[in-house]
């Protein structure tokens, strides 16, 4: 934090010797003259010690609403700068902030208020929430008006206190609550900004809610280096969020496979130059290593970083720029600086180097477990090693290559093939713009592989093509072509939403 701003707080906070472990209180000390959020949409922006003001401002609003710390507060995440704000606010006053998609919680909203049991329930406007009525929660709508810091000190936390519950984003099964610790946050933020070389002065494109840990984690890093974030909710007009990029001067764009296939396609990347863009930020599944290729090629200046993470494990495990004329093209990198990788067999045995095993990762950023799920805490978090359910391989050189969740092998003849293999290999073929692999019941080869295509530029005789670039040992039931692939709110395939026709 720069002079001026530390002059205008109480010197008994931020001038002592040691901070303390709550994570916003940390990261309000970092913010200065670059720090921002700014909501691309409305051109609003918030920075430097207006920013600051306003975090404690949400804080003081909270605990003057009755709430205390310790407290669980569900936060309706939209990508706009409030959603930060009240995240932020609510962890510097101790109160444990569970940041949730809108439409998340509004097709789910009685089971996830009974999982979460929250004293409150935060909108950045008002509205009507019937299930929250219906169990008699406290309804928080809309902005808090700034504090000067020195009138609120942070909670005091140490580093095992709870400091949020996230959502896992997986595209099957039951989202679980994962309970991040302040340590956790502390330790993971900070390996990501040494993994990235973030400056003080960065600013990140973000169009992935907070919601979501990618999207948290990106936000944590640019605001706990002194940098800031730029929020664009319209990403369905790609060629405008490339706009605000230069617009903003942002130094870092992050998006999930499925946004850079947009980018690719869907946009003017090619002519829309960034020269003050110095990084892409990818994670959230594999994309395809010529994706990558292409993107470098268009945008050469800025570094294009793959990244592998879990929410269990508070974002990220592992990092690796991007080399096109490297032969670890297609790597998700070596694991961050402060965690410990292995691969496993079914017994729980390290594998050496080239043998395909589950990946387990232990270390400061892992998390004690799932909230009220000792059963699954037990299972997935067994004697200090977080069990991923992804396999993967270690080269000679400790680079980890992801070779897919568990649930996501097609066992074909007794070979098991990865679901993200056959996909980056579909699309790879001339004229498919994107594809989705699932596995069926098939009597001679216990499984095969159902294919759903995206074709591009409306080419619909891409049948016999697709089926003839196949291994032969790949057996394919069927190749439907579609019009689009059904995603999750977070980008990814949301594969339970795929049926074969009978």
């Amino acid at each position: 934090m720069s002079g001026r701003f530390a002059e205008l707080c109480d010197p008994n906070w931020l001038r002592r010797e040691q901070e303390g472990c709550n994570f916003a209180e940390r990261l309000v000390r970092r913010i200065g003259e670059h720090s921002c959020l700014i909501d691309a949409a409305t051109g609003r922006e918030y920075s430097g010690q207006d920013l600051l003001n306003l975090i404690v401002g949400y804080a003081a609003g909270f605990l003057s609403s009755g709430l205390r710390a310790g407290d669980r507060i569900l936060i309706n995440c939209s990508l706009t700068s409030s959603s930060t704000l009240a995240y932020l606010g609510a962890m510097y006053a101790g109160i444990v902030p569970v940041p949730v998609e809108d439409r998340v919680f509004a097709s789910s909203s009685d089971s996830l208020l009974a999982r979460v049991d929250p004293k409150a329930v935060w909108t950045a406007r008002e509205q009507s929430r019937d299930a929250v009525a219906r169990q008699g929660i406290l309804q928080i709508a809309g902005e808090f008006p700034p504090q000067d810091v020195s009138t609120l000190l942070p909670a005091s936390c140490a580093e095992e206190d709870l400091a949020a519950l996230m959502l896992t984003s997986g595209s099957t099964g039951t989202p679980r609550l994962v309970m991040i610790s302040h340590g956790n946050l502390i330790a993971n933020t900070e390996a990501i900004i040494r993994s990235q070389g973030l400056g003080t002065d960065e600013r990140a494109m973000l169009i992935m809610p907070i919601a979501y840990c990618f999207g948290a984690s990106v936000m944590h890093t640019h605001l706990y280096q002194g940098g800031g974030v730029v929020f664009d909710s319209r990403f369905i007009f790609p060629d405008k969020v490339l706009h605000a990029v230069n617009r903003y001067r942002c130094t870092t764009f992050a998006g999930v496979p499925a946004v850079y296939n947009v980018l690719l396609r869907r946009s003017n990347l090619k002519s829309i130059p960034m020269p003050r863009l110095r990084r892409f930020l990818q994670a959230g599944g594999a994309l395809a290593p010529e994706s990558v290729r292409q993107v470098r090629d268009i945008v050469p200046s800025a570094r294009f970083m793959v990244m592998y993470g879990q929410t269990e494990a508070t974002a990220r495990i592992s990092c690796w720029e991007a080399d096109c004329a490297s032969e670890k093209l297609g790597s998700a990198g070596l694991p961050l600086d402060n965690l410990e990788l292995r691969i496993v067999d079914s017994e729980r045995r390290d594998l050496t180097s080239g043998n395909i095993g589950e990946i387990e990762v232990r270390g400061p950023s892992i998390s004690a477990g799932y909230l009220d799920d000792p059963e699954s805490t037990a299972h997935n978090f067994a004697g200090g090693w977080l069990k991923t359910h992804d396999y993967g391989l270690r080269d000679a050189d400790g680079y980890l290559w992801i070779k897919g969740r568990a649930a996501d092998f097609i066992k074909i003849r007794g070979r098991r093939v990865s679901v993200s293999e056959i996909e980056a290999k579909v699309g790879s073929i001339p004229g498919v713009y994107e594809c989705a692999a699932i596995p069926v019941q098939d009597e001679e080869t216990g499984e095969a592989v159902a294919l759903f295509v995206v074709p591009r530029d409306g080419n619909f005789g891409l049948v016999e093509t697709v089926r003839s670039c196949l291994p032969p040992l790949w057996t394919c039931a069927s190749i439907s072509l579609v019009e689009e692939i059904p995603k999750t709110p977070n980008g990814k395939i949301a594969r339970n939403q795929l049926r074969v026709a009978p």
